[in-house]
């Protein structure tokens, strides 16, 4: 089975997928191989493996390659740019950062990524990329016209755009560390508009509370990242986020 389809399946049978989020650039491979072992015991569905700096090249790859050693759930590629993509992962979100300033983020990175995907044979998923306030770093390092929060209907009008243009996934971002994840009413009209096609939220969402709130508000796939860094314990808090979003 594919990844996409693997995702899907999850998200039909479960209700809500759980993808946790590793930055080869905050810790050593060995490091990021154990919170991804932890959180495989936790019940996460799958690894992203990204970041907005300092997440490419060797580090990106030894990443990937002692993860593979510990998990068995799909490694997907979640680049901050064209040097974020390694031929070691399963598949990638392949992404244009709709709302950014910057053509490099929205094409540029996509068209230099593009040839080592297809020749790599790495799954490529279509996803629409949209930040939000407050954005955080990958707001400032793409240059994104950050979304309001009291403005869910210029989210939905972007998410809508991505699903146009034939984009199969729409990920929703806050940014990494944000003090609040993204509003009920922002993911509930993103849903709305978006129908069938599967919408993924992340940022600021660190606790199995909050995230069911933003799962209950339309998310199929929910993303957590800065809290498997900053836990003691990785597994619980997965275990507790991910029994509060599955049927």
């Amino acid at each position: 089975m594919q990844v996409e389809e693997y995702l899907n399946d999850i998200a039909e049978r479960e209700g809500t997928v759980h993808l946790t989020l590793i930055d080869p650039a905050s810790q050593s491979p060995e490091a990021a191989a154990e919170i991804a072992k932890a959180a495989v015991a936790g019940g996460t569905d799958a690894i992203l493996i990204g970041g907005s700096t300092g997440a490419g090249g060797v580090a990106l790859d030894q990443t990937l390659i002692k993860i593979k050693e510990q998990v068995d759930v799909p490694t997907i590629l979640f680049p901050g740019n064209a040097g974020g993509v390694s031929t070691h992962a399963d598949a990638i979100f392949f992404m244009s950062l709709l709302n950014s300033r910057d053509i490099n983020y929205i094409t540029t990175n996509q068209v230099m990524g593009a040839p080592i995907v297809y020749k790599s044979g790495i799954e490529p998923i279509s996803m629409a990329y949209i930040i939000t306030e407050p954005g955080g770093t990958v707001g400032w390092v793409g240059d994104a016209k950050l979304i309001p929060r009291n403005k869910p209907e210029l989210a939905a009008a972007y998410s809508l755009a991505g699903k146009y243009l034939g984009m199969h996934y729409t990920y929703l971002e806050a940014g990494s560390g944000a003090d609040q994840p993204i509003t009920p009413e922002t993911i509930g009209a993103v849903k709305h508009v978006l129908g069938d096609n599967k919408l993924i939220v992340g940022g600021g969402i660190r606790d199995g509370k909050t995230a069911k709130i933003c799962a209950d508000a339309g998310a199929d796939m929910i993303v957590t990242g800065t809290i498997v860094e900053e836990t003691d314990d990785v597994k619980k808090k997965i275990e507790e986020i991910v029994s509060a979003i599955k049927k």
